[in-house]
């Protein structure tokens, strides 16, 4: 089971992804703004598998949130969903090998799969302990 942090500032979506990726078989921990999961990520960073990440949000914005996450632990991985894809690109979001970026609107399936490609199988994991 990984430990996914979500930074979505859209109260709809953040909802949605919890429950998308908890019945995955994944632990969620969710934040409605950049600076929020900042917060988090100080406090908890150090079990974080990944930021699941909207670009554009108040407080702060994804691409700083992911730039200090990073900083604070490298390993951690990122996956920005964002409807500006090519802002994204522009700003660097996929500054190494941790990041991805899934453009919205995005089909259930296609977020689970992106996920499991990143973190892995929680049945997977659950079988092999």
């Amino acid at each position: 089971m990984a430990h996914i942090l979500i930074a979505e500032d859209d109260s709809s979506m953040r909802q949605f992804l919890t429950m998308a990726l908890e019945k995955a078989g994944h632990h969620v921990t969710s934040c409605a703004d950049g600076l929020a999961a900042f917060y988090a990520v100080e406090a908890i960073g150090d079990t974080i598998d990944l930021l699941l990440a909207d670009i554009v949000m108040p407080g702060m914005d994804g691409i700083e949130l992911s730039q200090k996450a990073n900083r604070m632990h490298p390993n951690m991985k990122v996956l920005f969903i964002t409807g500006f894809s090519a802002v994204a690109m522009d700003k660097g979001a996929q500054n190494n090998n941790n990041t991805r970026v899934l453009s919205k609107p995005f089909h259930l399936n296609d977020l689970v799969a992106q996920v499991t490609e990143i973190v892995g199988n929680p049945a997977e994991t659950k079988t092999s302990e």
